[in-house]
């Protein structure tokens, strides 16, 4: 292992001033108390960090499955999918037991991640491989038999490195993606590493949904990443990442309503006044189908954040009922202005 190892990246102004913004925004943040609301808040983003990371890699599950798949409820869609993300709550479940710096802890949060679809899980890979962009090699990992010392470098200077968490986690997300030391889900280990190293700076990184802001902007992140490569520089993929970052905790402090509402969320959120429960709602909206109801409606409104329970923890009483958030109650009022 070099002990003189050091990533090669620059900080840059962009960069100094987003790591002073989100130092504030966590603050902020971090005033804010642990009411039911907040808790709920915190699940809703958990599920979406999940989605997003996923997606980035080509998994089509709703935030809406998801949530099924947390509850233990049967959701129809493709077996491999399925598995990605239990495994995904499984790893995301066990931040507390991980040391950012501990190899033993990387190699078991892979395992953990691609149990069920990958021969080789929680093994460095022994074999070349490289990063496609349609049918263009875009970037060629180094060889099989460098990535163990590579890792153990890049793992030390993490330990040992004195710059800011926020600096410090990106450059190791690029590093760690230029090395690919695995032979399938790199990029998702990637992101998994960097909320965990963010996690153990403030623990509130383990509720804000950074994977979910950078599956919006996924065609940047991959620009980003090869910028950097070009470059010899990791600086345009910590600018990307931390911009992220700042966009997520703001986003987190002042909650804002997803843009994707599809229609029968919608109507379900114009017609829901007051308390209503279930058969009350399915009347007034004119549907037979409790299934069609609670998959295409009630579902998705509640992974969303815009309807909550009376009784939350009692999902199954016969006296539940339903109401808007506050969120759903800002997107109603935008929308009917807006109309």
């Amino acid at each position: 292992m070099s002990k003189s190892y050091q990533p090669p990246y620059s900080l840059t102004p962009p960069i100094l001033n987003l790591v002073a913004e989100i130092s504030e925004a966590i603050g902020r943040l971090s005033t804010q108390t642990e009411s039911t609301k907040e808790l709920r808040l915190r699940r809703i983003n958990r599920i979406r960090t999940i989605q997003g990371s996923l997606a980035i890699e080509g998994n089509t599950l709703s935030e809406a499955q998801i949530t099924a798949i947390l509850e233990g409820k049967q959701v129809i869609a493709p077996p491999r999918e399925i598995q990605e993300v239990r495994n995904a709550i499984a790893a995301y479940d066990c931040f507390e037991q991980w040391l950012p710096h501990a190899e033993a802890d990387l190699l078991t949060a892979h395992r953990m991640l691609m149990t069920g679809l990958l021969e080789e899980a929680g093994v460095y890979r022994r074999g070349g491989v490289g990063v496609m962009a349609g049918g263009q090699v875009i970037h060629m990992a180094p060889p099989a038999d460098r990535v163990s010392t590579l890792m153990g470098n890049l793992l030390h200077w993490l330990q040992t490195t004195d710059h800011h968490p926020l600096i410090a986690s990106s450059v190791f997300h690029y590093e760690f993606e230029f090395i690919h030391p695995f032979t399938d889900g790199n990029g998702r280990m990637g992101r998994l590493w960097q909320t965990l190293i963010l996690i153990r700076w403030n623990p509130l990184f383990a509720h804000i949904p950074v994977e979910s802001l950078v599956h919006e902007h996924q065609a940047d992140y991959y620009r980003a990443l090869q910028r950097s490569t070009q470059q010899t520089d990791s600086a345009p993929f910590i600018e990307f990442m931390l911009r992220m970052v700042l966009e997520a905790v703001t986003s987190t402090a002042t909650p804002q309503v997803a843009p994707q509402v599809t229609p029968q969320v919608a109507r379900l959120l114009e017609l829901l006044t007051g308390d209503m429960g279930r058969d009350e709602i399915q009347k007034i909206l004119g549907l037979q189908d409790r299934k069609s109801f609670r998959e295409r409606y009630l579902v998705p409104a509640l992974a969303a954040g815009l309807v909550e329970m009376t009784l939350p923890d009692k999902p199954n009483s016969r006296l539940q009922r339903y109401r808007l958030t506050d969120q759903g109650r800002r997107w109603l009022q935008q929308h009917q202005s807006e109309r």
